[in-house]
């Protein structure tokens, strides 16, 4: 690294410049990153689990409003892993989404798990009122970011979209895909207006 006056090395870097080959410090060390370590250096590219990969994803989805592209993930204010990341781990951006909608159908467990009861209601939930970061980009990939009354594009971000419940929360609705939509803020309170009436 002095000789190259950096503060970090890549593995094609080392190979070109050190007299031992990478695969042998490797072999003795294991990962690259777990090296740069070792020996004081800036980690450039972080290896993440798949897990954290794809919450990654949900979370640029929420920011977005929508299903983000390879090239978002590169945008520091939605996503904190950059596309390398993915194409390293699962080859390419369609693989990681394909992924990343497995665990999201797979795993809406944390909605259903929790019973809560509302103080003046004699209603018992088998849900949570607000639905969870997962139950939220199920709802986004089925309706779009777009409202499924009056059509329009909910933009900028999550504070324009509403997650609305289809049989009102009050009247026994429970959080769940099939009783969720996403509407706009000027729909989501007329229909409030109206179930105040």
């Amino acid at each position: 690294m002095k000789k190259l006056g950096k503060t970090s090395i890549t593995l094609r870097e080392f190979d070109a410049n050190a007299k031992i080959n990478s695969s042998t410090v490797l072999r003795r060390f294991g990962k690259w990153n777990d090296v740069l370590i070792k020996v004081g250096a800036n980690v450039n590219n972080m290896f993440y689990s798949e897990e954290d990969l794809l919450l990654n994803i949900k979370d640029a989805w929420l920011k977005k409003g929508k299903q983000p592209s390879r090239r978002d993930m590169d945008n520091k204010d939605l996503s904190r892993i950059s596309s390398g990341s993915y194409l390293r781990h699962f080859g390419t951006w369609y693989k990681a989404l394909e992924s990343f909608i497995k665990y999201i159908s797979d795993n809406d467990i944390e909605n259903s798990t929790e019973r809560q009861e509302e103080d003046i209601s004699i209603i018992k939930h088998k849900t949570k009122r607000e639905p969870s970061d997962r139950l939220k980009v199920q709802v986004l990939m089925r309706d779009g970011n777009r409202c499924r009354i009056c059509g329009v594009e909910c933009s900028g971000g999550l504070h324009n979209i509403h997650f609305d419940h289809i049989k009102p929360w009050s009247k026994g609705g429970e959080t769940t895909l099939d009783n969720l939509q996403v509407l706009c803020s000027h729909c989501n309170e007329a229909l409030g207006n109206m179930d105040k009436d």
